[in-house]
């Protein structure tokens, strides 16, 4: 699973991308520092159920720290985006290429109020926060507007003449995207289908709502320690968003802090323990106590819920663990619980064995709950914890 960082240049996605992941990246305090994507890793936690089991696992991917299971996920920090990017301003075009895979989006907003559209400094309370969110809006709805309005009356024309349903017609001009007809179905239902003949801005009210069931958006309101009330007021009221308060530069120096053993922190925590203040320079422990009062403030730096909310609100996933023997919840070489998916809440047993390998779906023959020994069928609905044995043709 990919989750993308956006927002205009000079808001702090880099920041926020390297506090997520500790993945390096190019920090600086103006526009357009990144040029070529960054990727890395981030990480959600679920109760691992190792605990259940009362034997220590052994993670293929990820780490199990004191039963709290790290499942990782792909991070994507691009390149700002700039009004006008769909027609190439900025880095426009890039940018959006750089997003076609990822299922969410994460809008790093300078909720300040300091920076203008281009991500330049302007003077505190000079710029409404919530234009930040309109603009982006509006260019990722353009940029999907653009794919489907490429040979869109030909297209259209012919599927209807074929009787092939619109959805299809939409995915295919859209496969790019990863969406699903699932998703393009609910999207036509909110926006209605465009017409045979229609002009690339009656096609914006789909693309919108494309955007919205395929890659929904959450908002980080970063740099909330700078922020004025008002400004986090005015973006917890826009509808349809999760708005997270969130200061990535905190959350990045409490985990480097952490990777250094002066302190001891668990990410989206709301505190930390310092292990020997002997040890810090006066400047850290400025650095710290300035951190330790926002945390009371706000209960957490906000990058972890951000990424957490994406993963398990706007997509709602669940995390389930196949194992090849049932009664030790090992593989065949023994390791505990070596394997964590994250599968989209609803999923069966048999979406599992697709998951875990094409073969394993294509022959599947039941799965075994590991934890009642009972056999579930194909269309067993999974649920958040679970560990399930697939049983298939050899």
């Amino acid at each position: 699973m990919e989750v993308g960082l956006v927002g205009k240049p000079n808001v702090g996605k880099s920041t926020f991308f390297s506090a997520a992941t500790l993945a390096p990246a190019q920090i600086a305090d103006y526009p357009f520092t990144t040029i070529e994507p960054n990727r890395g890793v981030a990480y959600v936690r679920v109760r691992c159920p190792h605990v259940d089991l009362g034997k220590p696992c052994k993670p293929n991917h990820g780490a199990c720290e004191d039963g709290i299971r790290l499942v990782p996920v792909e991070m994507l920090d691009v390149a700002g985006l700039v009004p006008r990017a769909h027609e190439g301003r900025g880095l426009g075009n890039k940018f959006l290429d750089d997003l076609r895979q990822a299922a969410a989006l994460i809008h790093i907003v300078d909720a300040s109020g300091r920076t203008d559209f281009e991500g330049n400094a302007v003077k505190e309370g000079t710029h409404d926060p919530t234009e930040d969110v309109t603009f982006l809006e509006e260019e990722l709805a353009y940029w999907i507007a653009g794919i489907l309005g490429r040979d869109w009356e030909k297209n259209a024309r012919r599927a209807s003449l074929a009787g092939t349903p619109m959805e299809e017609v939409i995915q295919e001009r859209l496969a790019g995207l990863g969406l699903t007809i699932p998703q393009i179905l609910v999207a036509v239902k909110d926006a209605g289908t465009p017409p045979l003949a229609a002009k690339p801005a009656e096609l914006l009210p789909l693309a919108n709502a494309i955007r919205r069931r395929g890659k929904p958006m959450l908002l980080a309101a970063n740099k909330a320690d700078l922020a004025p009330p008002e400004n986090l007021d005015r973006l917890r009221a826009l509808k349809g968003y999760e708005v997270v308060p969130t200061a990535a530069e905190y959350e990045l120096a409490l985990r480097r802090a952490a990777k250094a053993h002066l302190i001891d922190y668990i990410p989206g925590a709301a505190s930390f323990a310092v292990r020997d203040p002997t040890k810090l320079t006066d400047a850290q422990r400025k650095a710290l106590d300035t951190v330790h009062a926002y945390l009371e403030r706000f209960g957490s730096t906000g990058v972890q819920r951000c990424v957490e909310s994406v993963v398990f609100k706007l997509l709602d996933r669940i995390v389930v663990f196949p194992v090849e023997d049932e009664t030790r919840w090992t593989d065949k070489k023994g390791n505990v619980l070596p394997d964590a998916f994250m599968v989209p809440r609803g999923s069966t047993a048999k979406d599992l064995a697709f998951k875990v390998h094409t073969d394993l779906g294509d022959h599947f023959i039941r799965g075994i709950d590991a934890r009642t020994k009972m056999v579930v069928g194909h269309d067993h609905p999974l649920t958040e914890g679970d560990v399930v044995k697939i049983v298939a043709r050899a």
